[in-house]
């Protein structure tokens, strides 16, 4: 079965940078969306960047300039480098995925993600 692991969170000053990596394993010969999302303390869970297996992204409006989404070298591993940091950028991050050849508009959420991590935190302070 398909296994995300999230890794690279910490702490940052503001106007900071960090990179988190999500490893997958347990894909199947589908094409997979990917994608990462976020969760602040007493917020809703919200979608950061997708990227398809093409290497197209989607990025949320206020993450846009800031983060960037991209594969790793590693097959069906993606990186999310995020740079001016905020303190409002703290929060647990996820990697999700779904076997599906593109990715849905980035309104759409969490829908359709089937496959999730178990997160990481990042606090920016």
């Amino acid at each position: 079965h398909v296994q995300l692991v999230e890794s690279g969170g910490g702490s940052a000053q503001p106007g900071g940078s960090l990179r988190l990596f999500c490893a997958a394993s347990g894909y199947s010969d589908s094409p997979y969306c990917m994608a990462w999302f976020r969760q602040a303390p007493g917020e809703k869970r919200e979608a950061v960047a997708e990227i398809d297996a093409e290497g197209s992204t989607i990025y949320a409006d206020s993450m846009k300039g800031r983060f960037t989404i991209a594969q790793d070298n590693a097959k069906n591993s993606i990186y999310l480098e995020m740079t001016s940091l905020k303190t409002e950028d703290t929060a647990i991050y996820y990697c999700a995925a779904d076997a599906r050849s593109y990715c849905y508009p980035i309104r759409f959420g969490d829908y359709g993600f089937q496959h999730w991590g178990q997160g990481t935190q990042v606090t920016v302070s």
